[in-house]
């Protein structure tokens, strides 16, 4: 099975029209963000979102970006009406936002309760990776996740300098798609350090881990404006007869 993965985090900002004076501060991000999502729309138009929201919250296939400051309209398929709106996460509606920019043809999502520990990620992971292999199809994942939000005295979580550590460790799983890494994420502390990606990373990783024997893994994009860790990379599956491994 090929499979594709995209790493993306989710901050409002992505949207021009929600950062404002800082749009082209977050162009880098932005184009980052949108070269990931346009490469997994190269490789299948239907994804599988996987992100830290309730599954009660991920039910509607349309909403807007009106509460975080511009009326910004999404949706996870072309064909949502307005019945289809509802009240979507922030992962949510940025997947929707990249699907639209870059022409995908649906995004099917997969939600992870947050707080799901380690093991529990691991399972559902497992779980979505089977239901994919039964199906047959081509497979282009989309992660979506912040890093720890506490790199900075002005981040939302104040400064930790635990943060460093753990967001190095984070890019170099993603440059290097070492899922065991991802998935060997100290829960706990990734509560502390108000990481916002860790529940998705970890089923991410899991699933892909089954979908394919080895990635190769591009690191896009790794900085934390704002205080903020965001990370955005790509995997690509490697056929059984190339000399690649995964760590």
């Amino acid at each position: 099975m090929i499979v594709r993965v995209a790493v993306v985090p989710h901050p409002p900002l992505l949207v021009p029209e929600l950062a404002a004076g800082a749009a082209a501060e977050t162009a880098p991000l932005r184009d980052a963000c949108l070269a990931a999502a346009s490469a997994l729309a190269q490789l299948c138009p239907r994804w599988i979102a996987i992100a830290a929201v309730n599954p009660a919250e991920a039910t509607g296939l349309a909403g807007s970006f009106a509460g975080y400051g511009a009326d910004v309209e999404v949706a996870l398929c072309p064909q949502a009406t307005p019945a289809d709106r509802a009240e979507l996460p922030l992962p949510l509606l940025i997947a929707g936002w990249l699907r639209g920019e870059v022409g995908a043809a649906q995004v099917t999502v997969s939600a992870v309760p947050p707080g799901s520990s380690a093991e529990q990620c691991r399972r559902m992971g497992t779980e979505l990776a089977q239901r994919l292999r039964r199906n047959g199809d081509p497979v282009a994942l989309l992660v979506l996740g912040d890093g720890a939000a506490t790199h900075t005295l002005r981040a939302p979580g104040y400064l930790d300098n635990r943060a460093h550590q753990l967001d190095t460790a984070v890019a170099e799983a993603f440059a290097t798609a070492n899922c065991g890494a991802l998935l060997d994420l100290d829960a706990a502390l990734a509560s502390e350090l108000l990481v916002a990606g860790r529940e998705a990373w970890q089923v991410g990783a899991a699933a892909a881990q089954l979908l394919a024997p080895a990635y190769h893994g591009e690191l896009l994009y790794s900085a934390a404006p704002y205080g903020v860790a965001y990370h955005v990379a790509l995997w690509d599956a490697v056929a059984p007869d190339r000399p690649e491994s995964q760590p």
